[in-house]
């Protein structure tokens, strides 16, 4: 059984000092395999917020694997946007914008989807999608995750249209692939909105079934309406992916829902509907 804790959207510079000392304390007591981080570590991109995101993922536990988001590349500095979009991150938080763990059993693949002229919406290139092939198919582990800051599937709604929302760039491309490697899982940020799903609602030619989970905002003020922050706990044992969606009310983080799949022969499947309840996720 492997336990990925899988927080996003950071947001240095508009951080809540009492959420991020909570999540610190909590991932510490979950002890997981592997901390996800999705992308947007600052705000606005500046040396004194990826100093505080660093030192603040130096008091998580490790491993770590980390993708920056579109908030990691300058805005308003249009010269460091565009000559050297994330000179900061990579000083301050990884080199590597495309980092990978494997420990045998568990596969996990960064793509930074952050780019300088689109700013806000994000892209996976020819390159990234032909080097991540050939890891996933140089790993021989049992669970395949890949991480993104930009989401490839939209949330659920009622009527929204989907054209509001920023899906990461080439994903049907990079699916086949993901497909034909037969990735598990894809984790992503960017909306500040929790929800999970299979990528064949959105992409019906897919032949596979892989589940696309989001987190919100971990622990910044910047929250939506009517999604508080959170945090994604995710259990992957055997042929199930158990994701528990962690959200801060009263002072601490608690379950909101729970949602779990099993692996079968075209990918995977939902057991249930999303349980609202505060032991959802308790056998």
């Amino acid at each position: 059984m492997k336990t990925i804790a899988h927080i996003s959207d950071l947001h240095f510079g508009t951080e809540r000092p009492e959420i991020a000392a909570a999540l610190q304390a909590e991932l510490h007591a979950l002890a997981p395999a592997l901390v996800v981080v999705s992308g947007d570590l600052t705000q606005r991109a500046r040396s004194g917020q990826f100093i505080a995101a660093r030192d603040y993922l130096a008091t998580l536990p490790g491993p770590q694997l980390v993708v920056p988001g579109n908030h990691d590349v300058p805005l308003y500095d249009v010269a460091r946007r565009f000559l050297a979009p994330l000179a900061r991150y990579r000083h301050f938080i990884n080199d590597d914008l495309n980092p990978v763990y494997d420990d045998g059993d568990l596969f996990v693949g960064g793509l930074n989807t952050a780019r300088s002229l689109t700013w806000k919406s994000g892209r996976i290139s020819l390159d990234q999608i032909e080097n991540l092939q050939a890891r996933l198919r140089s790993s021989s582990a049992r669970f395949k995750v890949v991480v993104t800051h930009h989401p490839f599937i939209p949330p659920p709604s009622k009527g929204s249209p989907d054209a509001r929302i920023d899906l990461v760039g080439r994903a049907a491309r990079a699916l086949t692939i993901l497909d034909s490697d037969k990735v598990d899982l894809l984790l992503a940020g960017h909306l500040h909105h929790s929800y999970s799903g299979d990528t064949r609602t959105h992409y019906p030619a897919a032949h596979r079934a892989i589940i696309s989970a989001q987190a919100g905002t971990a622990i910044s003020s910047r929250v939506r309406a009517g999604d508080p922050n959170g945090y994604n706990r995710i259990t992957l044992d055997g042929d199930t992916i158990t994701i528990e969606v962690r959200t801060w009310r009263d002072g601490a983080f608690s379950p909101l829902n729970c949602m779990t799949y099993h692996r079968h022969e075209t990918g995977w499947s939902a057991a249930h509907e999303a349980r609202p309840n505060p032991l959802s996720c308790q056998k």
